[in-house]
């Protein structure tokens, strides 16, 4: 028996020196990944998933074991926070948790503070180029209009995109009302004949190349396009702004914790975190960061002061069931048409 546990002991030791990060790709330069490696001796391991319900997915499988740190968009948080898949922070192990934001905080993923820190935030933006434009857009309901047909660009995630309709007809994103839901399904498809592109990754580069003239797109996006084309025009929607934060979380079941608790206070080191933000190009969260960040940046990676912005929530299961038919609708008449 004591041969046993002294065999076991290396291989303790380096489970105890891994750090399993499981988010998406591109999100940390390397000089931050590498740093944290170097300065700790902690190895990391990056995972990867493609959306927010593959990471749920598998944290149910593995009853929240399996990974060290996530980090996910916020209304899939709040299920995880909700189904006890995520641990407690230990502050005290993070000295710099003072460095966040406080407009992030105590949000409805995470009223305490209790689970989270917020990695990002970014509010979907419609950019377009003037010169190819008939009309001044000022909002998401000018995405209608006849004279850009064959001329649009979109993202491809569900709840933004069926949102979009709600919010063009002066509804909220979060409306569970069925009927609402499938009022804007038919919206949705009166947008088909000027949609040409939709991509979750790399709608900037069809911005770019001239390939469309008009996008609605994720803040990284609207910072790449516009630092490749300064002539574009950003517009945050009169009907309103849509709000997502990305929060990082420690599983319940994570074989490292105090790596996740280490990397964590790294990163809102104020320098290392303006250096991440610069790369990652959403909107700052920790507030000691700002002062860092580059200028030419900053008005890319600092959020303006929005009054009339929404997040994405949870909503009742029929309401959500309702959505996912309107989805799946509106992805085959966009494949078919």
């Amino acid at each position: 028996m004591v041969l046993a546990v002294f065999c076991m002991v290396p291989q303790l030791f380096a489970q105890n020196r891994e750090l399993i990060l499981y988010t998406w790709e591109e999100m940390f330069p390397q000089e931050i990944l590498q740093g944290f490696e170097r300065d700790t001796g902690i190895r990391i391991q990056y995972r990867t998933f493609d959306t927010n319900e593959e990471m749920l997915d598998q944290l149910f499988e593995n009853q929240g074991a399996g990974y060290d740190l996530v980090i996910a968009d916020d209304y899939i948080v709040e299920l995880v926070t909700y189904f006890g898949l995520a641990q407690r922070l230990n502050r005290s192990r993070i000295p710099n948790y003072g460095n966040i934001d406080p407009f992030f905080q105590r949000k409805l993923y995470d009223p305490e503070d209790e689970y989270t820190v917020p990695y990002g935030a970014g509010v979907k933006t419609i950019v377009y180029d003037p010169a190819r434009v008939n009309i001044e857009i000022r909002g998401l309901a000018d995405l209608w209009d006849t004279s850009l047909r064959n001329s649009v660009g979109i993202i491809g995630n569900y709840r933004v995109i069926n949102g979009m309709a709600l919010k063009a007809m002066g509804r909220s994103y979060n409306n569970s009302n069925v009927a609402d839901i499938a009022e804007a399904g038919k919206y949705l498809m009166q947008l088909l004949p000027n949609i040409r592109i939709m991509r979750d990754f790399g709608l900037e580069d069809e911005l770019i190349r001239g390939n469309i003239s008009v996008a609605v797109m994720y803040t990284d996006q609207v910072m790449k396009s516009r630092m490749e084309r300064p002539e574009l025009r950003a517009v945050f929607p009169r009907e309103g702004i849509g709000l997502g934060t990305m929060p990082a979380f420690i599983p319940v079941g994570a074989p490292n914790p105090d790596a996740a608790h280490q990397f964590l206070n790294y990163i809102l080191d104020p320098v290392r975190g303006a250096r991440a933000f610069e790369y990652l190009g959403y909107y700052c969260t920790f507030l000691a960061s700002q002062p860092h960040i580059a200028p030419a940046l900053r008005e890319f990676l600092i959020m303006p002061q929005f009054y009339n912005y929404e997040s994405i929530h949870n909503i009742d299961q029929e309401a959500e069931d309702e959505h996912w038919m309107l989805w799946e609708s509106f992805l085959e008449a966009l494949e078919n048409r």
